[in-house]
């Protein structure tokens, strides 16, 4: 019954199909590397997934292609990634770039150690800042503030400033447009402990967060696990193995 219940409701439409290696991250040549992108955004329009996550380079390319499919997929990218250590300042100009390229949704990398490091109105700052600038923009805003590089009280306390600066700072229409996404899947953690979503910081973002959507990115790895984050109430996954998921296989994507 779950498997036929979330079959018929489209799991694709949760999928943010994901490739962000650069070509040396990949260990290919960039030639080689934009064709493993290509690949990812034609399997996204022939899948019909709900968004193609690519770097900032790749989004003239996506626009193209998913133009000339005449195909609904939206086109994400990634801004200050992975560190999100640069300025309000450069995070804009990055974004805006995207925005003229034609990226749909802007995944910013919040500058988690500056927040660790009790640099809280630096935060708050490229928060309203690049926020206001994907809204103003009609984008899709996302904040990825890296729980495995945070502890569990970080990860609540991290949640709910996002969450207070937007209901303080936009209007509740707002709201659904300005996702708290939980990993980069590019973090190095120690003794090989998980760098992106697990259920139990899934569910410390999803109740601090709320009413903003969130979304589990990095180590959902099969369609059960995806359904599981889904019924605890996230919005959106990022996984690099979204083709296999949606088929109801396991993937050994790395993130």
């Amino acid at each position: 019954m779950g498997f036929f219940y979330f079959y018929t409701m489209n799991i694709k439409q949760y999928l943010d199909s994901t490739y962000l290696k650069t070509a040396t991250q990949a260990g290919i040549s960039e030639s080689d590397n934009i064709a493993v992108a290509k690949k990812f955004i034609q399997e996204a329009i022939d899948e019909h997934f709900k968004l193609i996550m690519i770097r900032p380079e790749i989004v003239p390319i996506a626009k193209e292609m998913i133009t000339k499919a005449h195909s609904k997929v939206s086109i994400g990218t990634v801004i200050d990634f992975p560190e999100g250590r640069s300025a309000w300042q450069k995070k804009m100009q990055e974004a805006q770039q995207a925005i003229d390229h034609g990226a749909d949704d802007l995944d910013f990398v919040c500058n988690y150690n500056a927040f660790k490091n009790g640099e809280i109105d630096l935060v708050k700052e490229e928060i309203l800042n690049c926020t206001r600038l994907g809204l103003d923009n009609h984008k899709i805003v996302k904040w990825i503030i890296e729980v495995a590089a945070l502890n569990h009280q970080q990860i609540i306390q991290l949640s709910t400033l996002i969450k207070n600066l937007i209901i303080s700072n936009f209007k509740e229409e707002c709201y659904a447009q300005v996702f708290v996404k939980s990993s980069t899947g590019f973090y190095v953690t120690q003794d090989n402990l998980p760098n992106g979503a697990t259920v139990e910081t899934i569910i410390m973002m999803l109740e601090n967060a709320s009413p903003l959507p969130v979304k589990a990115a990095g180590g959902v790895r099969t369609y059960e696990e995806a359904v599981a984050m889904i019924q605890l109430g996230v919005k959106r996954i990022g996984t690099s193995g979204a083709k296999a998921i949606a088929d109801g296989q396991a993937t050994d994507a790395g993130y």
